[in-house]
Parts: structure tokens; C-alpha cells; sequence
């Protein structure tokens, strides 16, 4: 990750190839023009595309059912509705469970924004195949992502480039570096993806899966959002109150901050995973091979970092391992628990002047494959936001924030800090300061927090549960670490989730699982 709020990369495509796909969707409307009466045709699945990040077509699950895939056709812009429509790919796995059990479809959002769904469910199925006995699980690329409408910026090349750049200016040489290449990034996003890029915001994604709620024929939508889904999932809340069915919010982004309050917020939550990860390695009874005590061992990193500054090592030839590259892979080891082993291993290994572990770490955020192609994640990342966002940060206003950021984390502080900056020469204004989620009249929302989460700091989750309203946001606590809670398996968590999922036991607000 260049920074968790310009998550990971895009490919390019010439602007005619581009506009063959983006408008491929921007087609003729349903006859009547009325998409809510279109029949999704559900095909074997075929190999995610270079922007949902490559790979095979997903293997047939563990009792046999094969994986299914539509498209849905979606208004490009929802002030239109009968206009130009867009493309929605949809992937779906049908209950195991006896039909007259069946509660309908459960849809997942994974995060980002900029997820694909379509190819993110297949890998993480087996972990909700308990819900599977009662809903068909279901996710889909949001419009920008993937397969609909996909937002596309620059090349492999260019994007390799990108990524190397320092992202943590020292002087003003640096600075105008920077924002030099972030303004050819965004340009380049305007060039190749004009027409879809005012359609991205939260918004227009909340009014598909609403659509998406009256083709796949549910009453209610019953929903998992995790990270950015639960944002996702709030204003959908909001928009369509009497719509939701049983939802839970995993990884919960904090709804009434802006995006630099998010960005300080993020620091300190790195900074606490950080921690937690040095005290873990030096708790164990055998040696932790990187530093004797937690200090030592993030004076290291700042060291490594430092060094990285004046000289790169040896990544993946020919890239070399820069420091931004290095905190890019630090900070996508600390979204799990189960990463942190690859950290002290990258780490040992980058000591020795070897980066390969980490630059692997870094291209997994920036979603860079093994044959140097980049999924879309990053161009669908900052459209979104960017779309999203009201404020626009210069490089000046970054500049007077740093101590703020600094004293939140030495370490992520300043990396951070400027990625306030990526919007600023976005050609398309943001909707707000924060997203509305304020939903009366709503069913219960279960509102999962994780004490040690870095992305979505645990105290997001009291927030979302005060913003959704009186009634609504129900807050369970999972004391543990990494980014969200159902997938650590804890069977307290799980046991809560499912038992409101699968039975509409809404668990005691405030339970606190460990």
C-alpha cells in the first residue's frame, strides 16, 4: 500500500479499449427502461479479469457447488435512471441448506473501496460456509471495481514507478516530486476513465445494492460489510432504512471523521499494531531474532527505514526495495496477526540487505501479481474517495500537520500524513465532509470492534453505533489484533455474528468477546 488510503494499483488499457469496457456497460437501458425488472443469467464464473487482480476461474467449493457469475445492469448516473447503464458483475455460491431454510442472499462488501468482490468471496467462503446453510452468499465488483465500470489510470510501468516514488518528502525538491507525480496520476485517471468518474461516490454504490436487493428477490437486504463496507453498509442504512434485513459491520470505519482525522486516526492505530506486534515477538520464549526488547526492535526498523532513505537494497530485480516500499509492506503485515511471522522474516531478511519479503508485502497492498500486472484496486480507490470527500489538502496544510502526525507514530506518521494529498488535483469535487449513516427505522446492525485493529481503529465501532441512531447499532468488542474480527475465528465473535445471521438473535449490546 502506498498508503491505506491509496490502497493498490490499476492497469492501463488504450482510451478506446477503455471505453469499450467502461461503456460496454454505459449501454441501452432494459426496454421499458426499468432495470428492477431485469432476470440476472447466472453463468459458471469465468477467470477474474486483470483488474480484479488475475488468477483462475474459483474452484468448486468443498461439497461440489460451483461458483456462479452475472451482470446487472445499473443506471450510470442515478439522477437519470432510465439513461445509460453500466455493468455490475455479480458472483454467487447457493445455499447448502434445505430450501425451506433458506433466508435469501447474504451480500458482502470486502473494502477497500476498490475491492473486487467477485474475486475476493471464492478465497474466503470456506470461513462463512456456516452461513452458507442458510443464504446463498453473494458479493459483486462495485462500479469503478473489477468488471464494472472499472476505473483505469496508468500502466504497469508507470505503476511501478509510481509506487517506487518517495512518498515521504524530506526537502522541497522532494515535495514538488510528489505532488508532481501524484497530478500526473489523477490526470491520467481523468483521460482514461472520464465518464464513470463522477458515478463512484458511496452513494451510487448503496443505490446498486439496493437494486441488487429487488433482482436476486429479497424484501430485505441482508448484508456483511467489512472496512470500507461498513461504511458502505451505513449509508445504504441511511438511504433505505425499511430495506435492511440482519447486517453486521466488521472493521468498522469511524463515519463522523473527515479524511484527515481518518488519516491521524490510521497513524495511531499502525502505530498501535506496531507495538503489539514488537511486544508479541519479544514475549515469546524462544529469541525474537529482530531486537531483545519491543524498543529495540522499532529502533531497528527506524533504522532500516533511515537507511532505505539514503540507499535501497535488492527487492525483486529490478526493483529495489525503497523505504516507502518497506513501510508500504510493514504496514500490510500489521492487518493480521497471521502476517506477522512474513514481518520478522521480512525484516531479518532486509537486515541482511535482502528485500524480497517485504517488496512482496508491498505488492500485495498495491495489488501487483507475480507477472508484474496491477489489479485496479488503486485507481478505484482514489476515485472513490476522492468522489466521496469533500476536502481538498494542499501540500502547505500537510506540511504544518506533521508534528500531529509524527507524535500519533514516528514511524507512519509522515507517510500518512501525505497521502492527505492525493485528491487535491482530482478532477472531480467530493460529495461531503463524512458520510451520513443516521438510519431510523432500521432493524438491529450488529457493530463488531477490534481493540487492536490498525485500519479501522476500535473506537470507529461506538462511533458508527451513535451515528446509525437509537435502536439500530448494536457494538460487540473483540479484544484481539489485526484488521476486523470474524476471520481471527474466534468463537465468541463468530457465535454472536452467526447467531444474528442465521436466527436473528441479536446478541446483548456491549458484549465483549476475548
Amino acid at each position: 500500500m502506498a498508503n491505506p488510503s491509496r490502497l493498490r494499483a490499476a492497469a492501463l488499457t488504450t482510451t478506446a479499449v477503455l471505453l469499450s469496457a467502461l461503456l460496454a456497460g454505459c449501454g441501452d437501458s432494459p426496454k421499458d427502461g426499468d432495470v428492477t425488472k431485469q432476470k440476472l443469467d447466472w453463468k459458471d464464473c469465468p477467470a477474474p479479469s486483470e483488474a480484479e487482480g488475475g488468477g483462475s476461474s474459483p474452484s468448486p467449493l468443498p461439497n461440489g457447488t460451483k461458483w456462479q457469475c452475472a451482470t446487472m445492469k445499473a443506471p450510470l448516473d442515478w439522477a437519470h435512471p432510465k439513461g445509460d447503464t453500466i455493468d455490475i458483475a455479480l458472483i454467487r455460491a447457493r445455499s447448502s441448506g434445505p430450501a425451506n431454510r433458506r433466508i435469501g442472499s447474504l451480500v458482502f462488501n470486502f473494502g477497500g473501496p476498490g475491492g473486487s468482490g467477485v474475486s475476493t468471496l471464492p478465497a474466503f467462503a470456506p470461513d462463512y460456509s456456516a452461513l452458507r446453510t442458510r443464504y446463498d452468499l453473494v458479493s459483486f465488483d462495485p462500479r469503478g471495481v473489477g468488471r464494472s465500470a472499472p476505473v483505469q489510470c496508468e500502466n504497469d510501468a508507470q505503476l511501478d514507478a509510481y509506487f517506487q516514488q518517495d512518498a515521504t518528502p524530506d526537502d522541497s525538491a522532494e515535495r514538488a516530486e510528489l505532488l508532481k507525480r501524484t497530478k500526473q496520476f489523477n490526470a491520467a485517471c481523468e483521460k482514461h476513465s472520464k465518464p464513470v468518474l463522477p458515478h463512484v461516490r458511496t452513494t451510487d454504490a448503496a443505490r446498486d445494492m439496493d437494486l441488487m436487493r429487488k433482482v436476486l428477490g429479497d424484501d430485505k437486504l441482508h448484508y456483511f460489510g467489512i472496512s470500507y463496507g461498513t461504511e458502505l453498509g451505513g449509508v445504504y442504512a441511511h438511504l433505505f432504512p425499511r430495506h435492511v434485513g440482519r447486517a453486521v459491520f466488521d472493521g468498522v470505519v469511524d463515519p463522523t471523521q473527515n479524511p484527515e482525522q481518518s488519516a491521524l486516526g490510521q497513524t495511531k492505530g499502525f502505530q498501535l499494531a506496531l507495538d503489539n506486534f514488537a511486544k508479541d515477538c519479544t514475549s515469546k520464549t524462544t529469541e525474537c531474532p529482530i531486537g531483545a526488547t519491543p524498543q529495540e526492535v522499532k529502533n531497528r526498523i527506524a533504522k532500516l527505514l533511515g537507511d532505505l532513505e539514503k540507499k535501497p537494497i535488492p527487492g525483486i530485480f529490478p526493483r529495489q526495495l525503497t523505504q516507502t516500499a518497506a513501510t508500504n509492506g510493514i504496514a500490510q503485515s500489521l492487518y493480521s496477526k497471521d502476517f506477522w511471522e512474513y514481518l520478522t522474516e521480512g525484516l531479518e531478511q532486509a537486515y541482511d540487505g535482502d528485500g524480497k519479503v517485504l517488496m512482496l508485502l508491498s505488492d500485495s497492498m498495491n495489488g501487483r501479481s507475480e507477472n508484474g500486472e496491477y489489479s485496479n484496486l488503486t485507481a478505484a480507490n482514489t476515485a472513490i474517495n476522492c468522489a466521496d470527500a469533500k476536502p481538498r489538502y494542499t501540500a502547505d496544510y500537510v506540511q504544518k500537520k506533521l508534528p500531529e502526525f509524527r507524535a500519533a507514530s514516528p514511524l507512519f506518521g509522515d507517510y500518512l500524513a501525505w497521502g492527505m494529498v492525493n485528491c487535491t488535483d482530482w478532477p472531480v469535487p467530493g460529495a461531503a465532509d463524512h458520510p451520513v449513516v443516521r438510519a431510523p427505522g432500521s432493524a438491529p446492525i450488529l457493530v463488531v470492534g477490534n481493540t487492536g485493529d490498525p485500519a479501522t481503529p476500535y473506537e470507529g465501532s461506538k462511533k458508527m453505533v451513535d451515528a446509525l441512531g437509537k435502536g439500530v447499532g448494536v457494538q460487540l468488542t473483540y479484544k484481539g489484533q489485526g484488521h476486523g474480527a470474524y476471520d481471527s475465528k474466534n468463537k465468541c465473535v463468530q457465535g454472536a455474528v452467526n447467531g444474528y445471521l442465521l436466527d436473528g438473535k441479536v446478541p446483548k449490546a456491549g458484549t465483549v468477546c476475548s
